[in-house]
């Protein structure tokens, strides 16, 4: 089968026909590509069908930088003639110890213009990236990096994921941290501010994220490395297996980045915390320059119907990942950062780019052969229209190991993105049957089992939680939140006084902060997240009240929006500590972590889903957790809302409540209903160990006149105490009499005399038992067939 793919050089608009053997393609794709170092000899490898000639171009420094941190000339270099074989691989061998040179790869195409390439597949680079970099990896690794091992196999549910910007995280100068904005800051442990709350990588593992979701930190196009001041998100790949350099404290020394890199990661698996990698394999930040399009024009891209760039990403190219050597680049790019920088998982950018096929080798591969408790998620989106068929797409992650981000479940919590739309959390009244299933793990929706769900309110996209929240309440105009455009201010004015101005936590009072509604409102939308079942994801600063000032897109809004600012720790403790204590309980009990559809459909009951109020109740010691019965009732709701608990003869312990979270018991109740204060969420759990006090005794004599009672029994609802059928005892005189608990509180009990499972009754309709206040006995006779007991006016003390 031969493939004719036409070849766009975007520069000069010209179109070529290649021809490409699907044969010579496919044996080649388990070949290693790229630098095989050695002390006594090092060997190339570079895949280019195209090319008529390929020269290895050997340097001894990363060459001359102009004011904007390019290098442009590449000349002067030893150049060496690579060899060609059948297959399209152009090799050379070169002796002696090559750590320390810089390569380029020169290379003539078709229509006879030489070209400087970066090596794909290079695992070092210079600063900026403009040449490959040739390094021992010995010396790039940090101190016991043999001894970093994976940390213990669990479920993906178990996972509780934690968004965050590197640089985010310690630029602000209360961070406290000496490697501001560097990934050594992860590496600075014992850090508190002057109250003594823990900073930096301590006050991660503290708040119990069991996962770091880094955005992306392979070497990105967009920051001049030698500069340090400049900002980016990094979702504008260039050297896709090389870290980014400006997080480093030396981007001109190759193994810097490299090795401090590793070091941040051994210091988050020492902490108990996995990494994950979020990788952009969707689009390159340009073609023509890019990584790729300088080495085999046109194939690495997919394209349109008349021949040019598909543009499904939105930033005007999209990855042929359908494409075999493009899927292999792919599998090997993420092999090559699980294994030798000891990746625990990858989130993928504009996910349904990327074709089924290769999604699920990817995710079989690793899980086989590197870690079989590798975490695999992303979005299930694209970012415009784009030619592929089989896009990775919500629903075709049903049963293959991965998952896909919730969105159906985050509009339902907070409305839209970044306007003034409501949702569950944010005001709206109509949301509660979308939040019950997003609750349920969305296994009614589009996933199979909950592990293939991120449940989220926000990340780095759009406005983050807190300001979403002040723009649903109209808030945004007194909170003085900005109107940017591209990074800057859209009246022109200066961003730091704009943010000076800024006044994000005007509604808040420091003295009784948990009253507050935008406070109670931001709370309850990711306390949602935390007890549902799926995978959950927090953003970074969510638990300090985190404002961006409004930027809804601040990707290149520099530190002055964007750091973490940890002076509001001290400032929102209740609110981190109300955070820190649902991971607790999260983490504490199974019965929140359900994978399977199974268990949660055998364990988990909706009780409650309208007015703004949606319950739940998980019974039958959920998932092998140690508490029998665990009921979760938020309210979305401003006003108070009364809930009807399930029926038990044990007490209930409040574990969480509008004020405070975790496991401890926060106030008991031994009624039938519960109180839940508006804008909040409560946990309840069954106290095996304390039986309801003051129960109500009603003892239930029923007389018929055949004497025949076998089969009859008693079914009852609204006790408080045990619902459904009750069992009769026969009476030494005749008859039959049951015993039927009740809560103090409750004043009626329904009740049916029926013959086994409902093959005949007693009376036509429905019976209510009235329980007088402060009656603790009562007795009733119900004779068959008279009516007799059927009246309010039947009970007796």
């Amino acid at each position: 089968m031969n493939q004719a793919p036409i070849l766009l050089n975007e520069s000069t608009l010209k179109v070529t026909v290649i021809m490409m053997s699907m044969d010579m393609i496919n044996p080649i794709t388990d070949i290693k590509l790229g630098v095989t170092y050695g002390k006594n000899q090092s060997f190339f490898s570079l895949w280019a069908p195209t090319a008529r000639t390929v020269f290895l171009v050997l340097y001894e420094d990363a060459g001359n930088y102009d004011e904007s941190g390019a290098v442009t000339n590449h000349d002067g270099g030893q150049e060496n003639r690579m060899t060609r074989g059948d297959e399209g691989i152009w090799t050379f061998i070169i002796a002696g110890d090559m750590s320390g040179k810089y390569y380029l790869y020169k290379i003539e195409q078709d229509y006879g213009e030489y070209r400087f390439a970066v090596d794909p597949y290079a695992t070092a680079v210079s600063a900026n990236g403009y040449r490959g970099a040739i390094v021992d990896p010995e010396v790039c690794r940090p101190k016991d990096w043999d001894l970093d091992k994976r940390l213990p196999l669990i479920q993906p549910t178990d996972a509780v994921l934690y968004e965050l910007h590197v640089r985010d995280f310690s630029m602000s100068p209360d961070s406290g941290m000496k490697y501001r904005g560097k990934y050594k800051a992860f590496t600075e442990t014992g850090l508190s501010d002057e109250y003594g709350n823990s900073l930096g990588i301590d006050h991660l593992a503290e708040l119990g994220v069991t996962h770091v979701h880094l955005l992306p930190i392979f070497d990105f196009k967009t920051v001049n490395e030698l500069e340090g001041t400049e900002y980016n998100w990094g979702y504008d790949p260039q050297n896709y297996n090389v870290p980014e350099g400006s997080y480093s404290t030396d981007p001109t020394k190759p193994e810097v980045r490299i090795r401090e890199c590793k070091e941040m990661i051994q210091a988050f698996h020492k902490k108990g915390i996995r990494v994950i990698m979020d990788v952009v394999f969707n689009h390159t930040y340009t073609v023509d320059d890019g990584p790729f399009e300088p080495v085999v024009p046109g194939y690495f891209y997919r394209q349109n119907g008349s021949g040019g760039l598909s543009n499904g990403s939105g930033v005007g190219n999209e990855l042929a990942t359908e494409k075999p050597m493009v899927r292999k680049y792919i599998k090997d790019s993420l092999r090559y950062w699980a294994e030798e920088y000891h990746m625990d998982g990858f989130r993928f950018d504009l996910m349904a780019l990327i074709d089924t096929t290769t999604i699920y080798e990817i995710v079989e591969e690793l899980r086989r052969e590197v870690n079989p408790s590798i975490l695999i998620y992303g979005e299930p989106w694209t970012g415009g229209d784009s030619p592929l068929p089989n896009k990775t797409v919500k629903g075709t992650q049903r049963g293959k190991g991965f998952a896909v981000f919730n969105d159906n479940y985050r509009h339902a919590i907070k409305g839209d993105n970044d306007g003034g739309g409501k949702g569950f959390a944010t005001g709206e009244p109509w949301c509660e049957g979308a939040v019950a299933e997003g609750m349920m793990g969305s296994i009614h929706d589009f996933a199979h089992d909950a592990s293939e769900t991120i449940n989220y309110v926000t990340v780095h996209d759009n406005l983050n939680l807190w300001d979403k929240v002040l723009t649903s309440m109209g808030k945004g105009h007194e909170a003085g939140l900005l109107h940017m455009n591209n990074g800057a201010p859209a009246d022109g004015e200066d961003i730091l006084e704009k943010v000076f101005d800024c006044r994000p936590y005007f509604a808040v009072s420091d003295h009784d902060i948990m009253t507050s509604e935008p406070v109670r409102r931001s709370l309850l939308a990711n306390s949602i997240v935390l007890v549902s079942q799926g995978i959950p994801l927090i953003h970074a600063g969510d638990e300090l009240l985190r404002s961006k000032f409004g930027d809804h897109n601040s990707y290149r809004s520099g530190d002055v929006v964007n750091a973490i600012r940890w002076i509001n720790k001290e400032r929102f403790l209740p609110v981190y500590q109300y955070y820190k204590g649902l991971l607790e309980l999260r983490r504490t009990h199974s019965a929140f972590r359900m994978s399977n559809r199974e268990q949660i459909e055998n364990h988990m009951e909706i009780i409650q889903c309208g007015g703004q109020t949606v319950a739940y109740h998980l019974n039958n010691h959920a998932n092998g957790d140690s508490w029998s019965d665990i009921v979760v009732i938020v309210n979305g709701g401003c006003n108070e809302t009364i809930l009807e608990l399930p029926a038990s003869p044990y007490g209930w312990n409040v574990v969480v409540n509008e004020k405070k979270a975790g496991v401890e018991t926060l106030m008991t109740v031994d009624t039938s209903e519960i109180a839940v204060p508006g804008l909040s969420m409560m946990v309840l759990r069954a106290d095996k160990q304390r039986p309801k006090k003051n129960l109500v005794t009603i003892e239930l004599e029923y007389e018929r006149a055949d004497d025949n009672y076998d089969g009859w029994n008693l079914w009852v609802w609204g006790t408080g105490v045990k619902d459904g059928k009750i069992d009769f005892t026969q009476k030494d005189d005749g008859g039959v009499t049951a015993i039927i608990r009740a809560a103090s509180d409750v004043n009626r009990i329904g009740c049916i005399v029926r013959l086994n499972d409902w093959e005949a009754r007693e009376w036509d309709q429905d019976r209510f038992i009235v329980l007088p206040p402060g009656e603790k006995l009562l007795k009733i006779k119900v004779i068959s067939g008279s009516g007799e007991g059927s009246s309010l006016s039947d009970l007796a003390s």
